[in-house]
């Protein structure tokens, strides 16, 4: 959310204060617009303190994924190993790898980790680093797309641990590592690693990067769609907005994930815009799946609050405008049906007709232009 967003045009209404909190709230104060106080109110001190604080958080961040990375790559080993053992003592064939691939995958369906090719390379794995204490004390602290690299690039363990540390010590991405051993670094550089300091890498290092958006990761901790969902969600919210303001139709950004409070909830507006001609709020909802009825409701109750709280007594009613993956037109039509307030998905044209005057209904996008936005970015 932006630190700052625009409220000049709201003069009129009451700064309410409770416990010396600022924002927009309405006559009972049971709903609120919040804002964070000026920096410079907060003095030096709290500078200090806040960089402690991201400081903790990015460190403790850090440790977590590196140490769920160091978990699912010694299972992985666990899994070759196992694999390897089974074949020696029964002789199994190659084919018996489809065989544990599907009945992995039925069990846990929503892991991609387990696929023929990834357990040929768990049993390689295996089989390479045949001393499991190695392995935790080096190559489980790199990403597994690294450690693929390591085995496909090199033949020799005394290589694959100077380059496992080295992508340790530098911050590599897989691709880093790939490049730096196909430039002959071991070397260049040479194979002395004197005094290798086990710290955690810098949070803004490609290692890092990587691991946090590690698919194999993400599948082995069960949060892969969720991080999916948020990493396109933000992406999208920044080609539409984009998309909206590049217009010239009279589109100005306020904010983006516009805190609100009712009741002692919490929520956030994906997209809050004004419309210098229409002159009314433009409440913007995101979401990566399918269309559920629900999703008007929370729209429609984001309305009402903007237009009880931050709208001036000559603004129009705002709009809201519901932005979906895919969608049942049938469902949506039934679901708009009653509500009063302006809203759009697939029938969001058809609601401005009935809300808005013939002179400013050409001033928005229409719900095609939305969609062919969406589907650009995402291919």
């Amino acid at each position: 959310m932006k630190e700052e967003w625009n409220t000049d045009m709201n003069t009129e209404i009451e700064i309410q204060k409770n416990n010396n909190r600022k924002g927009f709230a309405d006559s009972k104060n049971r709903a609120r617009f919040t804002a964070p106080p000026e920096m410079i109110e907060m003095g030096i001190e709290y500078s200090d303190f806040l960089s402690a604080l991201i400081k903790k958080v990015s460190e403790t961040r850090i440790k977590t994924v590196l140490d769920a990375n160091s978990s699912m790559i010694l299972l992985y080993w666990n899994i070759g190993d196992m694999i390897l053992k089974k074949q020696n003592e029964y002789g199994w064939g190659a084919k018996v790898i489809d065989r544990i691939s599907f009945d992995l995958k039925k069990n846990f369906p929503e892991m991609k980790g387990f696929s023929p090719r990834n357990l040929k390379y768990m049993r390689k794995f295996a089989e390479v680093w045949k001393d499991k204490a190695i392995v935790q004390q080096v190559v489980a602290q790199i990403p597994w797309h690294s450690n693929i690299v390591l085995l496909e690039k090199l033949t020799d363990n005394e290589s694959r641990i100077w380059y496992a540390k080295m992508t340790i010590k530098n911050g590599w991405s897989s691709n880093v590592l790939d490049i730096q051993i196909q430039s002959n670094a071991i070397t260049r550089i040479g194979k002395a690693i004197n005094n290798f300091e086990v710290s955690l890498p810098d949070e803004n290092s490609d290692l890092i990067t990587s691991t946090f958006k590690d698919p194999y990761l993400f599948d082995f901790l069960g949060t892969d769609v969720p991080r999916r969902e948020i990493e396109v969600e933000k992406k999208l919210t920044e080609h539409i907005q984009e998309f909206l303001l590049e217009l010239g139709q009279g589109f100005a950004f306020v904010g983006r994930q516009v805190h609100l409070e009712i009741g002692n909830d919490d929520f956030y507006i994906d997209m809050l815009f004004y419309h210098l001609k229409l002159r009314c709020y433009v409440v913007v909802e995101l979401k990566v799946c399918e269309f559920e009825p629900g999703f008007l409701g929370q729209l429609n109750m984001y309305v009402n609050a903007v237009n009880k709280i931050l709208n001036h007594p000559n603004d129009k009613p705002a709009i809201g405008l519901l932005l979906v993956k895919s969608k049942n037109n049938t469902v949506v039509e039934y679901s708009l049906e009653g509500y009063k307030n302006p809203l759009g998905v697939a029938k969001w044209q058809e609601q401005l007709d009935q809300n808005l005057s013939d002179d400013i209904k050409s001033s928005l996008p229409s719900i095609e232009e939305i969609e062919n936005e969406l589907k650009d970015v995402k291919q």
